[in-house]
């Protein structure tokens, strides 16, 4: 065989021609739908003349941010009035308080006092009662059968009365003198003065006078010095009805048989004889 003779190549055949007509098939198909897509659209567009305005809402959302502002304000102001209510009506239930409990105080202090009141008034009574029943008693021992009696008790009395006013001098004298001036003046249990006494409070005014503190009580009084006879009296002792110590009642004896004591509230002060109501036994300070 000749060396130029053709000879079949063994090599596949090269696939480039369909590749290439492959992707010019594409390549138009591709072309051909943008022209349709362009033909199937307006042939000519129109120019922009006119321009839409947005709608704007800046106003509104300033008068909605107000009108929250101006709630939010007012619950701020609810809030402080509540607060200055709910402070009111509790310094108001607290004033309320202090007012009933003041209330009360009273009504305790002036029913103690009521009560106090009607013990001395009872005690006060009593008193009397038991002085004129003793008194009544020594009536009725002592009443005269005849006018013999009357000169033999007036004898006696004279007897009795160991000193006159006349002889009181010094402390005695203004004792004396301090308990006289006060013969007229009510009765009040717990008088002090001036002018109005109870039996102790009269007695202590007249020692007072010159500079001697007694006891406030007749009990007390009743053995406030030493204690002396009824026919040994001087004019500024003490005189006592009842036992020493337990005396419920005193007077001042003025000489001449006779004293000055705050009796009671029917009589007041009064300047009576020893007979009049014999006292039980007497103290002397000076």
């Amino acid at each position: 065989m000749s060396h130029t003779a053709h000879i079949p190549s063994h090599r596949k055949p090269r696939q480039r021609a369909s590749k290439s007509a492959l992707r010019a098939g594409v390549a138009g198909g591709v072309l051909s739908t943008i022209a349709v897509a362009g033909a199937a659209g307006p042939a000519q567009a129109e120019p922009v003349t006119q321009t839409i305005e947005m709608p704007t809402i800046t106003s509104g959302l300033s008068t909605a941010v107000a009108a929250s502002a101006q709630a939010t304000q007012q619950v701020a102001l609810d809030l402080e009035t509540q607060a200055r209510e709910d402070a009111a009506a509790e310094s108001a239930a607290k004033t309320a308080k202090k007012a009933k409990a003041e209330a009360v105080r009273k009504a305790e202090a002036e029913k103690k006092a009521e009560a106090a009141a009607k013990a001395r008034a009872e005690a006060e009574a009593k008193e009397r009662a038991e002085r004129a029943s003793r008194t009544a008693e020594r009536t009725t021992l002592s009443a005269p059968s005849s006018s013999s009696s009357d000169n033999s008790a007036s004898a006696s009395a004279s007897s009795s009365a160991p000193s006159s006013s006349s002889n009181a001098t010094g402390s005695a004298a203004a004792i004396v003198a301090f308990a006289k001036a006060q013969v007229g003046d009510a009765y009040v249990s717990g008088g002090t003065g001036p002018n109005a006494w109870d039996c102790s409070g009269l007695v202590q005014a007249a020692y007072r006078t010159v500079g001697i503190d007694l006891p406030r009580v007749s009990q007390s009084q009743s053995t406030a010095g030493t204690q002396v006879s009824l026919d040994n009296l001087q004019p500024g002792d003490i005189l006592y009805w009842g036992g020493a110590g337990s005396a419920y009642h005193v007077a001042i004896y003025v000489g001449d048989g006779q004293f000055v004591g705050a009796q009671n509230s029917s009589t007041g002060t009064v300047q009576r004889s020893m007979d009049y109501d014999r006292p039980s036994g007497a103290v002397r300070v000076l």
